[in-house]
């Protein structure tokens, strides 16, 4: 028969490999941040904030007085210019209303020929854009030299 003393020591060295393998899960799971520049007027980029938030993302947001300077910056080509841009930590770029799961999908899947999204224009229905009507809408995969594909529909 096992003693008190032994079933303490083998109960307290599990719970301590346990709490030590969570950690290091914990610590390989993608930080969930993004650093949005947008236009200090524009309220559907501050629902679109709010999204991310709403989906577990931590948000600095940045009123810039010219969003055009980031989307020149991080490679956004101009025929997928959106109201504002922003770029999540593991170093994808946003342009405009992308759904928060999508964003999550490319993590995980860390494409080596994409190196963002976006959403063109501001459809209605799309997260910021929420007004009771629902556009259909593309989510659009783009590379470094500009080239594009659909990566979603919506």
């Amino acid at each position: 028969m096992i003693s008190r003393r032994e079933w303490l020591r083998i109960t307290a060295s599990g719970l301590a490999l346990g709490t030590a393998g969570a950690t290091r899960l914990l610590a390989l799971a993608p930080a969930r941040e993004a650093t949005v520049y947008k236009s200090a007027t524009c309220g559907c980029c501050k629902k679109w904030v709010e999204h991310l938030q709403k989906s577990g993302y931590t948000v600095t947001a940045h009123d810039v007085p010219d969003v055009d300077v980031y989307k020149k910056k991080y490679g956004v080509p101009a025929t997928l210019a959106s109201c504002h841009t922003a770029v999540v930590t593991s170093g994808y770029v946003i342009e405009g209303h992308v759904p928060a799961d999508l964003i999550d999908k490319l993590v995980a899947q860390r494409p080596k020929d994409i190196i963002g999204l976006a959403v063109p224009g501001m459809p209605q229905g799309s997260p910021g854009m929420e007004s009771g009507s629902v556009d259909h809408y593309d989510i659009v995969a783009f590379d470094k030299t500009g080239k594009t594909k659909v990566y979603a529909r919506r």
